[in-house]
């Protein structure tokens, strides 16, 4: 380890721009389209807020801070988490106002205003997707049910929860419990602008150890004549609840996509010849009763995350072979990596004491073409983590990125842009456009500009030569945009693109060619 901490010592000395060079060669080209997305933990107040309070300028100051920050560092998608446990980051009909944002749950904040449909304004207005991310089962972080709101699910349906370990949790194998879920569902993809619901690892919750998790009497009444094993009955109802959110959300929001983010090993292959090169102590399979393969076959769900939290080179769980084997597995789902951005410099094993091992898996990633990008754990640790690790982040993000197109929501394609005016100014070029004929009534979601040197071919792939992208969702007739970096005796092209809701890059504009 002496020697280790040498080394690392060493490598911290180099110069900033030494630095971001290497960790931009390790990381890869970057891609131009890629999912690079951030967890933003509202559960203990683990990333926002950082003090729960009533107050709604100290909520919307913060979050605005927060999405600068993760802008500037290269992020192009947020996935918060707007129902920690059972509660809620909006006024609902399911769910009481969360603790984690008042300091009191059931308190709304004052005076009272819609916090989800401000996240996801300013989010739009970074360019950045908003996908919501929902714990669909848990009801409480520990025992303390008297700080539960009278109108939260612990007292509003408590035969629908069950105690296990030290929480409370709504028991999956209910009927009652999976179309509640879809209503909870069906209430934020009707009532705001989401480009996404997200679920993570959290099914059946992780093992006890000798403590079997108390669904017998549900098994009895909902499973035993159809399934033998109350493994497969637990199984069936977290496919049904996947099944059911799938079409509850394409009935109310056709253009958000499903993802969820499984525990990173499905199964070791000496439990199931379709398993990974493993030895995990536990896989979801059979652990959490969470088949993401069969999910992900049926079209149930639009993008995977598995949570590949280990470095390159465990023996027990490889990085490298996991990011192969969901490669091999992801069905018609798009993959993503679940990066573990909170280990870097921070975890008992020496691999995460160097600053390459996050980079190194960002390359292995960029490297598969089944690979669509990634979503890193937790926006705090990317922004204020050891080693380094903002500063890798915006090297391997150097150029923006467009997200990935959607896969079974295709919507229609925008016509070119007509691009009016390209015309130098002291200060720089300005361009207008405005949507193409044909888009009156499907208006792109937002705009690319790209700008290419007089002597520079035009192409349209490479992600260097992307300038400028509109804020989402606007909708206007008629854009703007000034280029302030411009230098006098050089001559540029510029062409605009437009995208649709559904991420699908439509035909340029014309070129306009003009020298500063």
């Amino acid at each position: 380890m002496p020697a280790l901490k040498q080394r690392l010592n060493s490598f911290l000395l180099l110069p900033l721009l030494v630095l971001a060079s290497t960790l931009y060669g390790q990381a890869g080209r970057p891609l131009k389209r890629e999912f690079r997305g951030v967890w933003v933990a509202t559960v203990l107040n683990l990333d926002y807020p950082k003090s729960p309070s009533a107050w709604p300028t100290a909520h919307q100051e913060e979050w605005r801070n927060l999405l600068d920050k993760l802008k500037a560092t290269g992020f192009n998608a947020v996935v918060a988490q707007v129902r920690p446990a059972a509660d809620a980051f909006y006024p609902s009909a399911y769910a009481p106002w969360s603790a984690y944002l008042t300091g009191k749950q059931g308190l709304p904040p004052s005076p009272e205003y819609d916090v989800l449909k401000f996240m996801i304004e300013e989010a739009h207005e970074r360019g950045m997707d908003f996908h919501a991310w929902l714990n669909p089962y848990r009801v409480s972080m520990n025992l303390d049910t008297a700080q539960l709101s009278p109108n939260q699910v612990f007292y509003q349906h408590r035969d629908w929860v069950v105690l296990y370990g030290n929480r409370y949790y709504l028991n999956p194998g209910l009927p009652q419990v999976r179309q509640h879920l879809s209503a909870v569902v069906a209430e934020i993809a009707g009532r705001y602008d989401i480009d996404g619901i997200h679920f993570d690892d959290y099914f059946y919750p992780y093992p006890v150890a000798g403590t079997p998790f108390p669904d017998s009497l549900a098994f009895e009444q909902y499973g035993r004549a159809q399934f033998d094993t109350i493994a497969d009955w637990r199984r069936y109802s977290v496919n049904r609840l996947i099944e059911m959110v799938d079409s509850t959300l394409e009935k109310h929001a056709p253009h958000a996509e499903f993802g969820v983010s499984p525990f990173g090993v499905w199964r070791n292959r000496a439990e199931d010849p379709r398993g990974s090169a493993t030895q995990a102590s536990i896989g979801a399979y059979d652990a959490l009763y969470a088949d993401a393969l069969r999910w992900a076959e049926e079209g149930w769900i639009d993008y995977l995350v598995p949570q590949l939290y280990w470095h390159i080179g465990f023996e027990v769980a490889d990085h490298a072979e996991l990011q192969r084997w969901w490669s091999r597995h992801k069905g018609k789902a798009k993959l993503y990596v679940g990066y573990a951005a909170y280990k870097v410099g921070r975890d008992n094993m020496e691999q995460w004491l160097l600053p390459d091992e996050l980079p190194r898996q960002i390359q292995l990633g960029r490297s598969n073409p089944d690979i669509d990008g990634g979503i890193f754990f937790r926006a705090a640790s990317t922004l204020y983590g050891d080693l380094g690790v903002r500063d890798s982040l915006q090297a391997a993000f150097a150029t923006p990125a467009l997200l990935p197109a959607h896969q079974h929501k295709e919507g229609p394609v925008p016509a070119a842009p007509r691009l009016r005016k390209a015309k130098t100014r002291r200060d720089g070029t300005l361009l207008k456009w405005k949507f193409g004929k044909g888009d009156r009534k499907n208006r792109p979601h937002y705009y690319v500009v790209y700008r290419f040197e007089g002597n520079q071919p035009v192409n349209l792939d490479q992600p260097e030569h992307i300038l400028h992208l509109t804020h989402f969702g606007t909708g206007k007739r008629r854009y703007k945009f000034m280029d302030n970096t411009t230098e006098p005796g050089h001559t540029y092209i510029y062409m605009v693109t437009g995208i649709s809701r559904t991420h699908r890059e439509g035909p340029p504009s014309k070129r306009a060619e003009l020298k500063r």
